[in-house]
């Protein structure tokens, strides 16, 4: 038998997620969901603009009290 006519490896992991879409299907839809919750959101740009003008230095040392 030739050396490249052997089955492609496959990993423990791999196996174990090709099993867990099989018995649950609905998985995928359900990560996808998931993440648009939190995730895939349509961005302000003009409250992003006037949230980074309103940003204070911090000073390089935050615990020393300032003498000026």
């Amino acid at each position: 038998m030739p050396f490249f006519a052997r089955a492609p490896y496959k990993s423990e992991v791999s196996i174990f997620i090709d099993e867990l879409k099989a018995k649950k299907p609905s998985l995928e839809s359900e990560q996808r969901a998931g993440r648009a919750l939190l995730w895939d959101k349509t961005l302000d740009r003009q409250s992003q603009q006037a949230w980074q003008e309103a940003k204070v230095p911090q000073q390089p040392y935050v615990y020393q009290t300032k003498t000026d």
